[in-house]
């Protein structure tokens, strides 16, 4: 095998990447051995026709597909390695050549690595945060803890109102046309969620119980289901119950209940003191995201998109599984939210990007400062990860490679190249 290297700019690079004519032949020996059996031959018993006869019968390029399967992944896995080439996404593949007798060649275009030259990193100016938690903050607070032990009431004296949990059919209309996944029956839908689309909720707000109503929305222009995004639609709503939270009294029986306090006043203080812990936690990452944007700022790189690309695909796979932990789907989270797959992916890119920045200007901070990780400071996050896993360290240790072990340190080097930058800002 053999292989050259061509930069294509902006952090991309093309590699023309040769596989010997005899290691061709013997990746289509290879296909062969692997599909002969489910080949029928006139003549042969299934699995027993030679190569020659099933190439004749099927054509010289039978086996090709599946010889390149196995030739591409192991060649080009040797060429970046030889190039020692730090390659950021997948690699886009394109066969070249392929045929009987002759070398297999193929190219793959791959991001690699960008350099980062730093700017200023030390003393950069972020602004000061002043953390306050007013008396309002305090009382939203209780309430959340008020709702958290509230009761649901069945209610039937009243028409509908915001935050009423009502339990609805419905059916949904476009041009007069009844359209799929639009019905629903003995829905509970919680008004002023806005799970549903539109002014769907805001429509209900003054019905009563058995009332047949009529909701017109519009679909969103960039809807998941493409006959129905932009569209008005009408909804036939009966209202069926009605229910709504009832919350306990704040007094102090209430701060007894739900803690260790006697009084109301001590509970709301010991509320005030979790919200400003909580603030100051919330100013420290604040104030390290603001200098980590400058110092990305006042440094240079140049981010090839199938970097980007490939950190929005790892994005997305992870809200997808975030989604399937809470017995959601992707598609059901479009079908919520009125998002396409496209628009989901487009919203992701400047996170995408962010992300990258903030991690390649990290790491040149580490290199710059020459921050280093020792053994004791390893072992304790092992040890930390391992409580967290509830497993035993040794065991730990023995799952995690060289690779991954090497991602742990090089992570932990990071957030001190984070502190270090956080701890020289001026706060003005």
């Amino acid at each position: 095998m053999s292989f050259k290297v061509e930069d294509l700019g902006k952090n991309m690079v093309k590699l023309t990447i040769e596989a010997t004519a005899e290691d061709f032949d013997k990746a289509i020996e290879q296909a062969y051995q692997k599909n002969k059996g489910k080949m029928n031959v006139q003549g042969f018993r299934k699995g027993k026709a030679p190569r020659a006869i099933i190439e004749k019968m099927y054509g010289v390029g039978v086996f090709y597909e599946d010889a390149a399967n196995f030739i591409i992944p192991e060649a080009y896995e040797k060429a970046i390695e030889e190039s020692k080439l730090d390659v950021v996404a997948r690699p886009e593949i394109d066969v070249v050549q392929v045929e009987k007798g002759q070398p297999f060649i193929f190219t793959a275009e791959v991001a690699v690595k960008p350099e980062v030259t730093l700017g200023a990193y030390k003393g950069v100016e972020v602004s000061k945060s002043d953390i306050v938690v007013a008396e309002d903050e305090v009382m939203a607070e209780l309430d959340k803890v008020r709702e958290q032990n509230s009761r649901t009431i069945t209610v039937e004296d009243r028409a509908v109102m915001d935050k009423d949990i009502v339990t609805i059919d419905f059916e949904g209309f476009v041009d007069g046309v009844a359209f799929e996944g639009g019905k629903g029956e003995d829905y509970a839908l919680t008004i002023g969620s806005h799970s549903f689309i539109d002014t769907f909720e805001d429509q209900l707000v003054g019905k009563n119980i058995g009332e047949d109503v009529e909701v017109n929305v519009t679909f969103p222009t960039e809807y998941h289901a493409a006959d129905l995004a932009g569209k008005p639609a009408l909804f036939k709503v009966k209202v069926k119950e009605i229910k709504a939270k009832e919350l306990p009294a704040a007094d102090d029986d209430f701060a007894q209940d739900v803690s260790e306090f006697n009084t109301l006043e001590e509970y709301k203080a010991d509320l005030k003191k979790s919200l400003t812990e909580n603030k100051e936690k919330a100013a420290k990452t604040a104030k390290e995201d603001a200098v980590v944007d400058k110092v990305i700022e006042n440094a240079t790189m140049e981010i090839p998109d199938a970097m980007v690309d490939t950190q929005k695909r790892q994005m997305a796979e992870d809200f997808a599984q975030r989604l399937k932990m809470q017995g959601l789907s992707l598609e059901q989270y479009f079908q919520f939210t009125g998002l396409n797959p496209n628009t989901f992916m487009e919203n992701l890119g400047p996170q995408a990007l962010k992300r990258i920045q903030s991690r390649l200007v990290l790491e040149a901070v580490v290199k710059a400062e020459n921050i280093t990780v020792s053994e004791e400071e390893i072992d304790k996050e092992l040890a930390e990860m391992a409580s967290a896993y509830q497993m035993e360290v040794d065991k730990l240790k023995e799952l995690i490679g060289e690779k991954e072990k090497e991602q742990i340190v090089m992570d932990m080097a990071v957030q001190k190249a984070i502190d270090l930058v956080a701890s020289e800002a001026k706060e003005v």
